[in-house]
């Protein structure tokens, strides 16, 4: 089927065997899905739709639920999209997305992609399958600013770019850029990551105070990773592999201790007072904390069945000398998010021997 088809709703419920939570699954073609990358909203404000990607025409596509129906919608048909490039628009107009060299805007009525910029640069994104190579993208929360890197040479570029005209700037060149996310109460400060030795970094948008927010203990072989911001307190969390969740006050840089459970993928709900994570090496499930008392005492929201595979996490921090090859396949890790009503949590899991999507009703929202 092409671009603008309607496929019927594939939605099926069940409750979770150990924990009793509802669970609605979204996809059901043998063929692999997957939602946006956690750090970027599945949803627009309104839960309109929820955005994903879909390899049922034999290639990445975006795909849309139309979540009044339950109707899914092919929104692209071409060979190239990044597929974690992928960024819905949070006023539900637009979804963002890098191909080739270039920088795309969707328009979710008419379904017209007009190209906003290109790069002309060698990729959009690094060899391989975690960090900057996966090529994530940042939409500012009015939408109106979208970050994109890519590559000169061996170099690495952030560019932020009009979401209207297309207009943009490069502001920033170094070794490593990767995971860029603007502050959800500032649309002039961004975080990125770093080398892998190296991860915590903030930058203004017009690329001044580009600065190190927190400096890792290499000698402690300190794995830190995964970092995103809570809402409505100007601080950034990052998971410390495998001790827990710590934050760092972008102007204070005060720092205190989240949770303690092995988090993997954390990030907070829109109103920065909870957050959610999916766990491994043990897999104890997806998980739920409190985001500001400073205990973050989990409870198992449900169990994913994800294989998440990735051994390079079952031991210590491994980049010490620097990148390394890994097998780690995105799809199979749950990357589990909020709704933008705080209600339900969606997240990947290919336990039926294809990643399919899922979202799980919080019972005590």
């Amino acid at each position: 089927m092409a671009k603008g088809s309607l496929y019927p709703s594939e939605s099926r419920s069940f409750y979770d065997r150990c924990t009793g939570t509802h669970i609605r699954q979204i996809t059901t073609s043998s063929c692999l899905h997957h939602h946006p990358f956690f750090i970027i909203p599945a949803y627009d404000n309104a839960m309109q739709r929820m955005i994903f990607i879909s390899y049922r025409t034999g290639t990445a596509q975006i795909f849309a639920e139309e979540r009044a129906t339950g109707e899914l919608r092919q929104l692209t048909d071409r060979p190239d999209i990044s597929e974690w490039s992928v960024h819905p628009g949070r006023n539900g107009k637009a979804v963002f997305f890098t191909a080739g060299t270039s920088g795309w805007r969707l328009d979710l009525e008419t379904l017209e992609e007009r190209e906003l910029v290109d790069f002309t640069a060698t990729t959009l994104r690094e060899e391989g399958m975690v960090a900057a190579a996966m090529g994530t993208t940042s939409v500012s929360h009015d939408d109106r600013w979208w970050a994109v890197r890519f590559n000169v040479g061996k170099e690495s570029a952030l560019a932020i770019v009009d979401t209207d005209t297309g207009e943009h700037n490069i502001i920033l060149h170094r070794d490593n850029i990767g995971h860029l996310q603007f502050c959800p109460d500032d649309a002039n400060l961004l975080y990125y990551a770093g080398p892998l030795t190296d991860r915590v970094w903030v930058i203004h948008r017009d690329g001044s105070e580009n600065r190190r927010l927190y400096k890792q203990n290499v000698e402690k072989k300190e794995w830190i990773t995964h970092e995103t911001w809570i809402p409505g307190t100007r601080e950034l969390a990052f998971v410390d592999w495998p001790h827990g969740v710590r934050c760092v006050n972008v102007d204070t840089g005060i720092e205190r201790q989240v949770t303690t459970v092995n988090a993997w993928h954390a990030i907070s709900n829109h109103t920065g007072t909870r957050m959610v994570a999916d766990t491994n090496f043990p897999d104890i499930g997806i998980q739920i904390f409190d985001a500001r008392d400073g205990v973050g005492k989990p409870e198992t929201l449900c169990y994913p069945g994800a294989s998440s595979i990735g051994e390079h996490w079952n031991g210590p921090f491994p980049y010490t000398a620097g990148p390394i090859p890994v097998y780690a396949p995105q799809h199979t890790h749950p990357h589990p998010s909020f709704s933008p009503d705080g209600k339900y949590v969606v997240f990947t899991s290919d336990r039926s021997g294809y990643a399919q999507i899922y979202e799980a009703t919080i019972s005590n929202t």
